[in-house]
């Protein structure tokens, strides 16, 4: 007898279901949200399913892992198109949905998701500290020239990293008019610093991996691509080839417009915004960046300055966001650099 298994991970405990070949109920339970609680569940019950299928979820990635070590047949799969099934059945709990996740798994409808690398979601987490940093950087900032516009004290902008120092000054001598200012500006100017340091440890630590990485080096010969759009991407692609065609990394990124057809009925809409969002801002910051500062002539520059020129920035800076995606796939499947003289093939 052939079984399956669906899993409902929650923080605490994992919600069991096993169904054999006929859809019929096996075995029913909970376990501790653990890889080996899993293992020792159906161990106590000698049970060893053909399939294990679990949402993706928090703990998803550390389940599959896990799993996989231990030698279970865990498959990872979307939780928005099982969500789809999932919402049919009447009543909602934790025991309905494993079982129902089980009987997706017997009948093999379902669409496996990818499992990063630990190297990669390291690399992901490091990129993602910075940015969250970069956040309360700017956070502070605008918090204080807030503060300091009820006194009349306006500040000047801030145009570059070295600048940082000259704001910092300015909070200092906005301190010495008033006490409770010269509270404020203390404790501010010091967690300023933290964070500005903090930020600069991190780019030399990214800095330092994507020079020390084959792949991210190539993809900076692109033009408007940096170690953090390239590491980035490379982390969060993982594996080139899982895309089969390089202009598939369009729509994995939320690149491609929206169709919709029924009938008589078909129109295509703005870019669907589906997958990693911070990835699909770095993009559009490396497209726009291609646009208006890059001033070394390239193929993708001519054809990204034509574009802008016929439907305005906004919808250029996009589809070179597009580009530049399918370009680093293919120079990363090719093996090659990018030709400043002959844009690459993609």
């Amino acid at each position: 007898m052939t079984y399956y298994a669906g899993l409902d991970v929650s923080l605490k405990e994992v919600s069991i279901c096993i169904v054999d070949d006929d859809g019929a109920l096996v075995a029913q339970g909970t376990a501790p949200a653990d890889p080996e609680g899993v293992a020792g569940w159906l161990k106590t019950r000698s049970l060893a399913p053909k399939r294990i299928v679990h949402e993706s979820g928090q703990l998803s990635i550390w389940l599959q892992r896990g799993m996989v070590q231990l030698g279970l047949p865990a498959i990872c799969i979307d939780a928005r198109k099982a969500h789809k099934s999932l919402s049919a059945r009447l009543n909602k709990s934790d025991s309905a949905d494993a079982e129902g996740l089980a009987q997706l798994a017997r009948m093999n409808w379902f669409t496996p998701v990818h499992i990063r690398s630990e190297e990669s979601d390291r690399v992901r987490a490091l990129v993602g500290g910075r940015e969250r940093l970069i956040r309360l950087r700017k956070d502070l900032e605008g918090h204080i020239r807030g503060v300091l516009k009820a006194f009349g004290i306006r500040m000047t902008g801030i145009g570059q990293a070295q600048q940082r120092q000259g704001f910092r000054d300015q909070l200092a001598a906005a301190g010495e008019t008033d006490p409770v200012l010269r509270t404020i500006a203390d404790g501010f100017i010091a967690a300023h610093i933290t964070l500005c340091k903090a930020t600069a440890d991190f780019d030399r630590a990214l800095k330092a991996k994507s020079k020390s990485n084959p792949v991210t080096r190539r993809l900076m010969t692109i033009p408007g691509v940096g170690p953090i759009v390239s590491l980035s991407f490379v982390a969060l692609v993982d594996d080139p080839d899982r895309f089969s065609k390089t202009s598939d990394v369009g729509a994995f990124l939320g690149l491609t417009p929206r169709r919709h057809q029924s009938g008589q009925m078909d129109w295509s809409g703005r870019v669907s915004k589906c997958g990693d969002a911070a990835m699909r801002g770095l993009l559009f910051e490396a497209g726009s960046c291609v646009i208006r500062q890059v001033k070394r002539f390239s193929t993708l520059k001519s054809w990204a300055v034509r574009l802008a020129g016929r439907r305005g920035f906004r919808k250029a800076a996009v589809a070179t966001a597009r580009k530049i995606a399918v370009l680093m796939l293919t120079l990363w499947k090719s093996e090659t650099d990018y030709q400043w003289t002959q844009e690459a093939n993609a």
